[in-house]
């Protein structure tokens, strides 16, 4: 088995704690779910979300996925003038036998515009 990073992005369409629980959910599972993972091949996740999201923690969402022995952190993004709002972005460290260029990484909803180039 090989140690990948898997990207993935979400925006949200308002600061509030069920909602960031349901659209990050959606991402978590659907890192998952593209890249043929289990949560028993998570290493760690680290999640950034953007200065004007304060409801809750984006690693909350993932708890309350059942993912409850994996390390989880969350950041701040930088606050960039211009940047889109209410991103909650994630990376996620996997063990997997995947190539690097077959990993699906996830870009939700409008947060496909950050990364036209790797979004699957």
């Amino acid at each position: 088995m090989a140690v990948r990073a898997v990207r993935g992005a979400v925006q949200l369409e308002r600061d509030e704690a069920g909602h960031m629980d349901e659209q990050v959910g959606a991402l978590l599972t659907a890192v998952l779910e593209r890249n043929g993972l289990t949560a028993d091949d998570l290493i760690s996740i680290w999640f950034t979300a953007t200065p004007d999201l304060h409801s809750d923690f984006p690693a909350a969402a993932a708890r309350k996925l059942g993912i409850v022995d994996v390390p989880l952190i969350c950041a701040q993004e930088l606050d960039i003038e211009g940047a889109m709002p209410r991103v909650v972005r994630v990376l996620a460290h996997i063990e997997s036998d995947r190539p690097r260029a077959d990993i699906a990484h996830v870009y939700l909803g409008a947060a496909a515009a950050l990364r036209r180039d790797i979004a699957q």
